[in-house]
């Protein structure tokens, strides 16, 4: 069988009975890093000497069909760096070609930082949203965001240090400057932190720098709708911002729900007024 088995995602302490036993028994592991796999074994005190097997995004593709293969004659473990393999991690292409063949698949649940920063964000919990990591360019995660500025449930994403102040700064302008969020950082170590507050608030707080690994928890957008001339009025602005009027009527249509055709033809017609 193939067997997704679940990482400490910070504190070693994390690590289950179960995991523990299932790496010590195990006689293949695919491992994203095979170093850091290999740390983490010895971190446990687990002294067999399991073969390691790099699986990781370049590779992936490519090795999935054997790692299959054996997986139809032996118990395959398939490991991350952190937290659950195939969420923003290596392991999703094996696990459908497994499904695919009839192949078993089972798992060893363990930490995920999506849920472990949903639950402290303070945010609404009965609904929400996965997101991954948001697109490195800057006028593509706009337009993801937009198209993600009505919805109602909380939204969890991934982010680097390097580029979180400019996702919150793209956030607070799809989604309103004060829309509540959380960026909650090195979850389960020492320096864990989680930072509550409005979007334009975290955006120039994250302007000094954030250090570590890092989830932000984004309250979904409110019940109230913005009218009509609430509406033109924000198209306004942002053309006086800079942003062209077509792109500025799509993003307000995307975050209140009305007519971006509307919008940009009332837009108009105020200009001529």
């Amino acid at each position: 069988m193939l067997i997704i088995a679940g990482t400490p995602i910070g504190n070693l302490g994390d690590a289950s009975q179960r995991l523990r036993e299932t790496l010590a028994s195990a006689s293949a592991i695919a491992a994203e890093d095979t170093r850091h796999t290999g740390q983490l074994l010895r971190l446990l005190g687990i002294e067999t000497r399991p073969e390691l097997i790099a699986l990781h995004d370049h590779n992936e593709r490519d090795r999935a069909a054997s790692l299959v293969d054996r997986a139809e004659h032996e118990d395959i473990v398939l490991v991350s760096d952190a937290g659950m393999p195939t969420v923003s991690d290596p392991g999703f292409r094996v696990v459908q070609l497994a499904a695919e063949r009839g192949v078993l698949v089972t798992s060893v649940p363990g930490p995920s930082a999506v849920l472990t920063a949903l639950a402290v964000s303070g945010l609404p919990t009965d609904r929400f949203a996965f997101e991954g990591f948001l697109p490195r360019k800057s006028g593509e995660r706009a337009r993801v965001l937009s198209s993600l500025a009505p919805e109602r449930r909380t939204l969890v994403f991934f982010e680097s240090p390097s580029r979180i102040a400019d996702a919150l700064g793209a956030m607070a302008e799809a989604f309103g400057h004060d829309r509540p969020a959380a960026v909650c950082r090195e979850l389960t170590k020492l320096h864990e932190e989680v930072r509550r507050g409005g979007l334009a608030e975290l955006a120039t707080w994250a302007e000094d720098g954030v250090r570590g690994e890092i989830v932000v928890v984004v309250a979904g957008a409110p019940e109230t709708a913005a009218s009509p001339a609430d509406a033109l009025a924000e198209v306004q602005r942002r053309v006086a911002s800079g942003d062209r009027l077509k792109d500025a009527s799509r993003e307000v249509a995307a975050a209140t729900g009305l007519s971006a055709r509307e919008l940009y033809a009332a837009a108009l017609a105020a200009r001529g007024a």
